[in-house]
């Protein structure tokens, strides 16, 4: 008795009653509510000073039990459409399991609850299996603030040449905002308008919870910092890039979904900048009116990344123009990008000028920016992606998201070529020659040579050509050209009676006219006769027993002209077609000319 008031008075809590934590970096979860022996009520934290937006989650689970069985319900999502619809599930790791996997698909549900007031739920059923574990559940791969600066740490070692990282601010709780910059662009002497330096700005993670955002900037970093990569090395010695990872630095440390510390969208903000409450949008804002109104410096491209909660793929937002020119090239680089990502989703791309998104970037920057720069918004799905024709959903993974970073430094390649301003490297330099690996070692090579036999000399000679009826014609106007003698022997059912030499009757009509055309069809065609040269061996002949056909008389012998075939309509003809309706035929029309040229001989002995 005193052990269990002990236990109730120490506060610890008993094996099996679960211990719920959302206190850390990104984190959100806000009440749990205990509905039956294994069911909990999850309610989410709404973002700090604006209750509007619930769907970011972000929790611990320990203390539990082995082999123990509960569901979880998180009941005030605000948003009823989405991914998990389409087969989305929540990420899990444990302690001893750090790598985030997803849970089944047949273990989640998403539904209209009557007991929730109507209101959309997701529900899912998980089973911990080891004690003293603790359990991590979230909407999607997390990425902290700290884990950016971490990583940005570890780069700036490894390349320490590569790229210069600065700071453009600090936010309202004083945190840094990065600046990642790529330039080893010759500077010229003198400046020429015609030698502007080009530069590419991208923008990521101005929204909290759309943390796939900078598993994509991660791999543009890394990709563009490689330095034996000849494509980041030609991109960072014709282009400058400036990358933001992360606009609202506040917002990812709290865990919300999409306001800063103060509940403003920071994407719906940009036509009403305020320093003091935006101070990261107005130091991006400044930095971009700088370079653009520079006489050194031309904008090319303004890229603001984002994640996708209710749609698959990876795809683009664009803008209309007044101006069919400026509109044309808009349409370029996201052709170009959809060629290098088999997840683009050309069926979810939009272009438009909606007024409800004037505090875009993407709107915004159209109208504050000069003609030469073209804004877009990437998307990339929270869930994953439908392979190209089929049904097949496959889900995202952190290096699924940085391979789109990386597909995206490859499209910036492809659109400077295109454009004349990257020069086109030749094939070596872009794919370097690999040695063979160690393991191989070259065959050795035998010491004695084989003599090499001269091929004795033998005369040339022509070999006679069998021509059978294929529906040869023959224009009377070359017929005097000097062709060779033809022979061609005649079958049954080709004017008169078979064995002996029949010349085709001349038909004179154009082989383009439109009757021609329409009448070559099979019926022109004469498989009946085997043209394969038959050479005599003895008194029979090699594969027949057919007796050998006599010369044809000399006055019957004449030159014909040259020939031309008719169009035979090949459309018609079909693999093995040929095979299959000549095979029975073949043999036939072997038989019927032995049983012939028996006839005649007996008739002419008799």
């Amino acid at each position: 008795m005193s052990t269990a008031l002990y236990l109730r008075h120490s506060g610890k809590a008993k094996r099996g009653h679960l211990c719920f934590d959302a206190a850390f970096e990104t984190g959100n979860l806000g009440r749990v509510d205990l509905v039956g022996e294994f069911e909990y009520d999850l309610f989410l934290r709404p973002d700090t000073c604006n209750p509007r937006y619930r769907f970011w989650f972000n929790f611990t689970v320990d203390n539990v039990k082995q082999d123990q069985r509960v569901i979880f319900n998180i009941v005030n999502m605000n948003k009823s459409r989405n991914l998990f619809k389409d087969g989305m599930t929540p990420l899990v790791k444990s302690t001893s399991r750090p790598k985030w996997q997803r849970l089944p698909r047949c273990e989640v549900f998403y539904y209209k609850s009557p007991v929730h007031q109507n209101h959309y739920v997701l529900s899912f059923a998980f089973g911990f299996d080891k004690e003293d574990e603790v359990y991590q559940f979230a909407l999607t791969f997390p990425y902290s603030y700290s884990k950016m600066q971490a990583y940005l740490n570890a780069v700036e070692l490894k390349f320490p040449e590569a790229f210069e990282r600065s700071s453009l601010g600090m936010s309202i709780q004083n945190r840094k905002l990065e600046l990642i910059t790529f330039d080893d662009v010759k500077k010229p002497d003198k400046m020429d308008p015609k030698n502007v330096i080009h530069m590419v700005v991208i923008l990521a993670r101005i929204h909290p919870g759309e943390s796939p955002a900078s598993y994509v900037v991660q791999g543009l970093i890394e990709f563009l910092a490689a330095a034996n990569q000849p494509i980041s090395k030609a991109l960072r010695e014709h282009v400058v890039f400036k990358i933001v990872p992360m606009l609202n630095p506040d917002g990812v440390f709290l865990g919300n979904n999409r306001c800063n510390v103060i509940g403003h969208d920071l994407n719906r903000s940009w036509n009403r900048l305020s320093q003091y409450t935006h101070p990261t949008l107005s130091a991006v804002m400044k930095m971009l009116k700088e370079y653009d109104n520079s006489s050194c410096y031309q904008v090319d491209f303004v890229i603001d990344l984002h994640a996708h909660s209710s749609l698959t793929g990876t795809f683009i937002y664009g803008s209309t123009y007044d101006n069919v020119y400026r509109y044309e090239r808009h349409l370029v680089f996201p052709k170009l990008f959809a060629t290098k990502c088999e997840d683009f989703c050309q069926e979810h791309m939009m272009f438009n000028a909606d007024d409800r998104k004037s505090g875009t970037a993407r709107r915004y920057f159209v109208d504050a920016l000069s003609d030469n720069v073209n804004t877009y918004t990437l998307e990339v799905s929270m869930c994953g992606y439908f392979l190209n024709g089929t049904n097949i959903l496959t889900q995202y993974t952190e290096d699924g998201y940085m391979r789109i970073g990386r597909n995206l430094a490859r499209t910036f390649l492809e659109y400077y070529r295109f454009t004349n301003i990257l020069p086109i490297p030749p094939v070596d330099e872009l794919r370097p020659r690999k040695g063979r690996p160690r393991t191989h070692r070259p065959r050795a090579r035998s010491k004695t040579r084989s003599e090499v036999r001269v091929r004795p000399k033998t005369t040339r000679a022509y070999a006679p050509i069998s021509y059978t009826d294929l529906s040869i014609c023959y224009d009377s106007a070359t017929s005097e050209d000097g062709s060779p003698v033809r022979y061609m022997y005649g079958h049954p059912g080709h004017g008169g009676g078979g064995g002996g030499l029949r010349m085709r009757p001349h038909i004179h009509q154009d082989q383009f006219s439109l009757s021609n055309i329409q009448a070559a069809r099979f019926s022109n065609l004469d498989f009946s006769s085997d043209f394969r040269l038959k050479v005599g061996k003895g008194k029979g002949q090699v594969g027949s027993n057919a007796p050998e056909p006599k010369m044809p008389p000399i006055e019957m012998l004449s030159v014909p002209p040259k020939p031309h075939l008719t169009i035979i309509d090949f459309n018609q003809l079909t693999r093995g077609g040929l095979e299959e309706a000549t095979a029975g035929k073949t043999l036939e029309r072997e038989k019927e000319k032995i049983r012939r040229h028996t006839v005649k001989s007996s008739s002419r002995k008799a």
